[in-house]
């Protein structure tokens, strides 16, 4: 929920700061420039971008402002602890019904590829080439955020001209005039206040959220792998506490300490 509430400061910390400095919020009511800076960015961002990639814009927005739930990499690595020591006691081939029943996708298909008896080497490409897709596709979609956040502050000086020259037809009445040129302003705080804090921060969301669920992936896959090539679970464990902090590793340690005091209990 980070996102929401930078957002909710960042609209409160602008208002407040236009009170103080004398300005009033009436101002921001000025549709045209709502239009050049949104409907300008949007425009730009349809001549930038295929509609096949665009038409994902609503569901990445949705993403970065509610983050989808995915394993915590301790999580991951209770996971896959569990599948070695079914695949110690009982063969490769037990691990079917786990494959059955997750809902991930991409663990799915890694045990379905390790249960099918693929080489080694061909299931790490696989699985490699499949987090190398899914990197692409996170970085196109950042990418049309990033873009916004380039194209709306130029847009915003786009809209100050504009309104400079709306002004210039009325240089002969003073508060007309004085009016005028608030409201050309008024664009070039639109374009910068979106592009700085709403499509630029949305892009690193997205690049930080794309990072995370690459080094859950590159976890799983040295944790199947490893599975595979018949590695006991205390072995296995020890691998793959590697890729959580000292902190995360020492919580983990402790779960797994109360869990075998509650089977043993």
């Amino acid at each position: 929920m980070s996102s929401i509430f930078g957002i909710l400061l960042a609209l409160l910390a602008v208002g407040f700061g236009m009170v103080l400095k004398g300005a009033s919020l009436s101002a921001l009511n000025n549709p045209a420039a709502y239009l050049v800076i949104f409907g300008g960015t949007a425009a730009s961002i349809m001549v930038a971008f295929p509609f096949s990639e665009i038409k994902h814009f609503p569901k990445l927005i949705k993403i970065a402002l509610f983050e989808p739930k995915i394993p915590s990499k301790a999580e991951q690595i209770s996971n896959l602890v569990s599948c070695a020591e079914i695949a110690k006691k009982e063969g490769i081939l037990a691990l079917e019904e786990i494959s059955t029943n997750t809902n991930d996708p991409f663990f799915k298909k890694g045990l379905e590829l390790i249960i099918d008896g693929y080489d080694v080497g061909f299931i790490e490409e696989v699985l490699l080439d499949e987090v190398a897709a899914i990197d692409m596709r996170h970085k196109t979609g950042a990418l049309i955020f990033t873009q916004a956040g380039t194209y709306a502050p130029t847009l915003g000086v786009l809209g100050a001209v504009i309104g400079l020259i709306a002004s210039l037809g009325n240089i002969t009445d003073v508060d007309k005039i004085g009016h005028s040129i608030s409201a050309a302003f008024i664009a070039t705080l639109l374009g910068i206040f979106s592009g700085y804090v709403l499509w630029h921060p949305l892009a690193n969301k997205l690049k930080r959220l794309s990072k995370k669920e690459q080094e859950l992936k590159l976890l799983t896959i040295d944790g199947l792998l490893a599975i595979y090539q018949g590695i006991s679970p205390s072995s296995l464990e020890k691998k793959l506490t590697v890729y959580i902090s000292p902190n995360e590793r020492k919580k983990y340690e402790n779960k797994i300490e109360e869990d075998l005091h509650e089977k043993t209990a």
